[in-house]
């Protein structure tokens, strides 16, 4: 009976054994199928951070770019400025002197009118004057 025994015994621990390496060899196989699915992933995640990173870098560079613009233009935009308020303001001076010389102008027209009507009216009063001494 002991015998029997033992061989029961070990028969129950063959076909343990049995059913453990069936089981360490599914568990082999699954862990394989793991792996490559894993690798898989990883180069699928690969490819999207590749597809990713070039956009991602191009628009750093186009809102750096962007940014530095916006830097140059401010003192731009207060040069115009400043140089839009100098150019009113010579504008409206120049506008006012040429005014200025239009009504001096004027002004001298009607002198020169009068001077030369009190002329001729002085020449003809010597002209008189000479006719009656003859």
């Amino acid at each position: 009976m002991a015998e029997s025994a033992l061989a029961l015994f070990r028969a129950k621990e063959e076909e343990i054994e049995r059913k453990k390496m069936e089981v360490r060899d599914r568990v082999q196989a699954y862990m394989g199928r793991v792996e490559e699915a894993t690798r898989r992933l990883a180069d699928i995640r690969e490819e999207l951070d590749d597809l990713v990173d070039p956009m991602r870098k191009d628009v750093a560079i186009l809102r750096k770019r962007i940014d530095t613009i916006n830097r140059e233009m401010k003192p731009l935009g207060q040069t115009c400025q400043k140089k839009e308020k100098e150019y009113k303001e010579a504008l409206e001076a120049f506008n006012d002197k040429n005014k200025e010389k239009a009504q001096l102008v004027s002004k001298l027209m009607e002198l020169v009118s009068e001077s030369e009507k009190l002329r001729m009216k002085k020449l003809e009063e010597l002209s008189k004057n000479i006719e009656t001494l003859h």
